[in-house]
């Protein structure tokens, strides 16, 4: 099972690792059947009733197990008595594209496992259709970025696609803007104040360090900046990402 914790492993198997008790409590929720083994500790389970119960009433009976044997399984320093193995569950970005979407996130060589979780943790908060992760984009099956979503994860579809320019078509043919969130970009509030945020809308997300290309860039509709107010540098992308989506959800829950 800790084999699970590199990405190699995770592909040639199509399993990965959940470890704590939201993750899989989640996980017990909204997709119980992909569900292949789960490890608990006794005072875990005990401390747990309501993930004692969902086990239960989904026919998945836990292997006990130490906590020392609970470490070694687990990246994680305290993997607070739980740790399971799950499949993986992906879609197609056509999929994505082919149904109503009117809120979708696009990260584009997005590495950091802890920006990549935050952001779908953001995108499920604000009531997104999907998050698709192109390019190098760090794998969405890290245990990093699996903890990060805080089991937003299980809650609505993720994609991953070899290159950008075919989901921004997608995107575009489905009746999607494409905005990119960069430094380069129009003020946010001021697209707002236009009326830009109250359509079906896809945002596009670069790396952390780099941002985006300019020929990724050009390929967006238009760019837009979240605005600082006060001395901070930068903000970092999670922060921004949900800011971006929040402004949209705002936005098109009072145009419709």
């Amino acid at each position: 099972m800790a084999a699970l914790q590199k990405k190699s492993e995770r592909r040639e198997t199509g399993l990965f690792l959940i470890e704590g008790p939201q993750s899989l409590r989640e996980a017990l929720m909204f997709k119980p059947e992909l569900l292949r083994e789960v490890y608990a500790t006794p005072t875990a389970l005990d401390k747990h009733r309501d993930i004692a119960d969902l086990c239960s009433k989904n026919g998945v009976v836990p292997e006990f197990i130490t906590e020392d044997v609970l470490d070694a399984m687990s990246e994680t320093v305290t993997p607070q008595g739980f740790v399971a193995v799950c499949q993986q569950f992906l879609k197609s970005a056509k999929k994505i594209f082919d149904g109503d979407a009117k809120l979708v996130v696009i990260m584009q060589e997005v590495r950091d496992p802890g920006n990549a979780g935050t952001i779908i943790r953001a995108a499920d908060a604000a009531g997104a259709d999907a998050v698709i992760l192109a390019g190098r984009s760090i794998d969405v099956f890290n245990p990093k970025v699996v903890r990060s979503t805080t089991g937003s994860l299980f809650h609505l579809p993720v994609a991953v696609a070899e290159e950008l320019g075919s989901v921004i078509t997608l995107a575009k043919q489905s009746g999607l803007q494409v905005l990119a969130a960069d430094i380069s970009g129009d003020d946010l509030t001021a697209a707002r104040a236009e009326g830009l945020l109250k359509h079906p809308t896809a945002w596009l997300f670069g790396n952390e360090a780099r941002g985006l290309a300019a020929e990724e860039l050009a390929q967006a509709d238009r760019a837009l900046k979240v605005p600082i107010y006060g001395q901070a540098e930068s903000m970092n992308l999670a922060t921004a990402a949900s800011v971006c989506l929040y402004e949209s959800a705002f936005e098109q829950r009072t145009a419709h």
